[in-house]
């Protein structure tokens, strides 16, 4: 690996024919490609991106480690009770992470009851955000729970 190389995890955050960009999840440094080396939008990847010469205003791809697609869906499901007890001991609007059993993590939310489908769909207009997260995580699946007051994210392989 030359110096100039970078190792990481990357999301692909666009792609066509020509081109692709890749960001990486931990920096958030954006890599655009000089051509599409068969990456589509809502993959991550490990590996390695290195700049084109002469100029090194672009990237290529020189070694994928490994690659996974990551969906977001939005379950029809509700919150766990253990994620409905934590949100209930916490102040509307505060956060908690907690980590799964295995790999991933749960993300919960308490929020006023009348805001809880709003906040919904405040947190699937991030993709990108909950796209990046879940490659950190290294897992392949983001489903978001709700019921009245409570949202979990739920961070999964």
């Amino acid at each position: 690996m030359t110096e100039s190389e970078r190792t990481g995890t990357f999301l692909v955050t666009a792609a066509d024919e020509q081109s692709a960009v890749l960001k990486d999840v931990h920096s958030g440094q954006v890599h655009t490609l000089s051509s599409n080396p068969g990456v589509s939008e809502d993959e991550a990847l490990r590996g390695t991106v290195a700049p084109d010469p002469p100029m090194n205003v672009s990237w290529q791809l020189v070694d994928v480690e490994t690659r996974w697609t990551v969906s977001v869906e939005r379950s029809s499901e509700s919150p766990t009770t253990n994620s409905r007890t934590i949100a209930s001991e916490n102040p509307e609007g505060e956060l908690v992470t907690q980590e799964r059993a295995g790999t991933g993590e749960i993300h919960i939310l308490s929020v006023p009851e009348e805001m809880t489908e709003q906040a919904v769909d405040d947190i699937l207009e991030d993709r990108e955000g909950l796209l990046s997260r879940a490659a950190r995580l290294e897992v392949n699946r983001v489903e978001i729970r709700s019921s009245s007051g409570v949202v979990s994210v739920r961070y999964m392989p």
